[in-house]
């Protein structure tokens, strides 16, 4: 009995951490290189995920108010972010457009059929997890309003020992 609740706990365990884990979804980068989203890192320092799309207007003014913090935060922090176009494949061609329009310098990833966005329960965007520097998924936001970029470097601070 004593061994049967113990593999019981051992099993629990694992399943709780697994679920914390990026699920694996095979996506293309910007300029066509395969990617597996369970592989996303940032050599041990935390990264953010936000999802958007061309169309969408929050996502824009979102990313494009990080961008304009970018460089300070990997000073600081050495936060990496991956930014995710749910845009489908009619429209994946305006997605690189528009990141260099807004000079975006986040390595950015196409999920033309929303794998990835479905398989992390993602509804509405944009969307953005943060992770730690293991993968881990450590929170999640939906929509933006301005002066939300900073709650999203307070959390990396956190995680990296800086507040």
């Amino acid at each position: 009995m004593r061994k049967l609740l113990l593999v019981a706990l051992f099993v629990l365990s694992f399943v709780t951490t697994a679920s914390a884990q990026l699920p694996k979804v095979t996506l293309k980068s910007i300029d066509g290189k395969t990617v597996s989203t369970d592989t996303l890192s940032n050599n041990g320092k935390p990264f953010i995920i936000d999802f958007f799309a061309t169309w969408c207007k929050p996502c824009n003014r979102e990313l494009s108010a990080i961008n304009e913090v970018y460089e300070d935060w990997q000073e600081e922090t050495g936060v990496k972010i991956y930014a995710i176009s749910i845009d489908q494949a009619q429209n994946i061609n305006k997605v690189k457009p528009l990141v260099d329009s807004h000079g975006w310098q986040y390595d950015v990833l196409l999920d033309p059929n929303s794998d990835f966005k479905r398989a992390l329960g993602v509804q509405t965007i944009p969307y953005v997890i943060v992770c730690d520097g293991k993968g881990n998924i450590v929170s999640k936001h939906n929509g933006y309003t301005e002066g939300a970029e900073e709650e999203l470097i307070e959390e990396v601070r956190k995680l990296v020992g800086k507040k």
